[in-house]
């Protein structure tokens, strides 16, 4: 099978890396990776990859059995509006917000498409994608197109219809966890903590805090418990966090990324 990535931007890069280093092209299921972008230069830094720089995105198109749509949203369909495809190829899709209908408005009306989102962690092989099979896909592309994704980090299927409200889920959710995380290490600045400390302790308190969540069988609110000891330091803050109503902002947070989804894809939210 040949891959062809069209735009070779932070998350394009990442996975072009992971799948180039992984089983899938030592073994020889991935034949070549292509790649095209209007920044020569990114194509570049990619040759120790082994990726191949097409010469425009219809070569590209040209060659690739499944070709990754990895420009950004705004821009999708005046790119797709300038190649021709094959209804036999693979078309998975990172673009946030963008609809299968969407896509085969600017291709073929059956158009064969993947949907996925992923998050920037793919650049340090912990990615969390989430991927949804359309209309006409089979199970072996499907595998393939997941384990292309699991070479960065983990990827789970969801349905098609919950793609964009995905996005606040995995996605979007790292910015707004640097900025929660932003609050913690001002603080620590402002208490003249040294820098580097606070951000090696706290990042790994993340890290550790995230473990017990995936890995220790307790609900989040028995692991709330389990660190609140009664008059402690802990519930003095969390009455802080309950009082500020941080879950209520959090949810709209989550809302108004939904509602820009909705919007990028011109389609209106049920």
């Amino acid at each position: 099978m040949k891959l062809g990535f069209l735009g070779a931007g932070n998350m394009g890069t990442a996975m072009m890396r992971g799948i180039s280093a992984s089983s899938l092209c030592r073994d020889g299921e991935i034949e070549t990776i292509f790649a095209y972008d209007t920044d020569a230069e990114k194509l570049s830094k990619l040759s120790d990859a082994g990726v191949v720089p097409a010469d425009s995105a219809q070569q590209l198109a040209d060659n690739a059995d499944f070709l990754v749509l990895a420009v950004k949203p705004q821009v999708l369909g005046s790119v797709l509006d300038a190649v021709s495809l094959r209804k036999e190829q693979v078309i998975i899709s990172i673009c946030a917000g963008i609809s299968a209908d969407f896509i085969r408005s600017h291709t073929i009306p059956d158009a064969r498409l993947i949907l996925c989102m992923p998050n920037t962690p793919l650049m340090l092989g912990l990615g969390a994608t989430a991927l949804a099979k359309c209309a006409g896909i089979t199970d072996a592309e499907f595998d393939l197109t997941k384990r292309m994704f699991s070479t960065c980090g983990i990827a789970e299927e969801i349905p098609e219809n919950k793609m964009r409200e995905i996005i606040a889920v995995n996605s979007s959710s790292p910015a707004f966890l640097y900025l929660f995380a932003k609050g913690f290490l001002d603080f620590a600045k402002k208490e003249g903590l040294e820098d580097g400390a606070a951000l090696r302790l706290f990042t790994q308190a993340m890290i550790g805090s995230a473990k017990m969540m995936s890995d220790s069988g307790y609900s989040i609110d028995e692991l709330i418990k389990m660190v609140s000891s009664p008059g402690g330091t802990t519930l003095a803050g969390l009455d802080r966090l309950y009082a500020n109503h941080l879950t209520d902002a959090v949810s709209e947070c989550c809302e108004q990324c939904t509602n820009r989804a909705y919007e990028l894809s011109n389609t209106e939210r049920k």
